[in-house]
């Protein structure tokens, strides 16, 4: 099979063009074989891009245990990126069917070079049982949770996949993967949760990090960094376009006027190559 590996921000994938691939029948397999570090391509995630009836082009993304995707802001920048260079798609503006809808990201190019994607992720959904999360109607904001032993105030936001934020007051230190492996699992959220633990520097700064859902701490995400901006700024905390600081670097994101959240960042290919899926 052959494969790229690409990764927004060092988030990163083994993408391949499934239209042209023979794939095994179980892709939650294969996902794990090729995303594992030790034995297969190593990545966060498996991409597979598909032929759509409804875009130009449909992309499909597992976690590294197995587990489909909604959406995954760093990979659809990725893809754009892929299908303009690779020439499936001769256009600066996309349409990509995801699990989450329809996704136009918008490749920003310099001198013949794609330098950014710029991405509509759509409008966030703020209503407690369209996360999914139990509990009473409305929105979840600035919200006690009890993890273990310790009471955290969460804000819940929707980007087509589920994420709760966690304000900390300092991030150095800060037990990310305990406290993420746990609120991912809290049974108040049926369908499990990313998790995002920020720290406002200023109206217009703030830094992330993340416990992804399926993958664990991850260098970037993308929809986290959405879902991060929607909560600093329904919080008080922020303006509405803010830079988000990750540990694979920096992603600007707006909640425009017309409600839906723009995010600009990186798409890089690292590599090509093959892998024997027969053994």
């Amino acid at each position: 099979m052959h494969f790229v590996k690409v990764h927004g921000l060092g988030n990163d994938f083994v993408l391949v063009n499934a239209m042209v691939e023979e794939l095994p029948a179980d892709p939650v397999n294969l996902a794990r074989r090729v995303c594992d570090r030790h034995f297969g391509v190593g990545a966060d995630g498996l991409v597979l891009l598909h032929k759509s009836g409804r875009a130009e082009l449909r992309m499909q993304i597992f976690n590294s245990d197995g587990s489909e995707a909604e959406m995954c802001g760093n990979a659809i920048r990725c893809v754009a990126k892929y299908a303009y260079e690779k020439q499936l798609i001769q256009k600066e503006k996309i349409r990509v069917e995801t699990l989450a809808g329809i996704i136009v990201p918008q490749l920003i190019i310099e001198s013949g070079i794609v330098k950014n994607v710029r991405v509509n992720m759509g409008k966030p959904v703020l209503d407690r049982a369209e996360i999914p999360m139990q509990g009473s109607a409305g929105r979840v904001i600035s919200e006690p949770l009890k993890v273990g032993k310790e009471t955290y105030k969460i804000t819940a936001v929707s980007m087509g996949n589920p994420h709760v934020i966690v304000f900390v007051d300092k991030l150095d230190g800060f037990p990310v993967s305990k406290i993420g492996r746990q609120i991912e699992t809290h049974a108040v959220f049926p369908r499990k949760t990313n998790v995002e633990f920020v720290e406002i520097l200023s109206r217009s700064e703030v830094t992330m990090k993340v416990w992804e859902r399926g993958a664990g701490e991850t260098m970037a995400c993308g929809t986290g960094a959405c879902a991060t901006v929607v909560a600093s700024a329904l919080n008080g905390f922020t303006d509405r376009k803010v830079t988000v600081h990750l540990n694979g670097g920096d992603l600007l994101i707006e909640w425009a006027d017309d409600n839906h959240v723009y995010m600009t960042g990186p798409a890089e290919e690292v590599f090509s190559g093959t892998i024997n899926i027969n053994t």
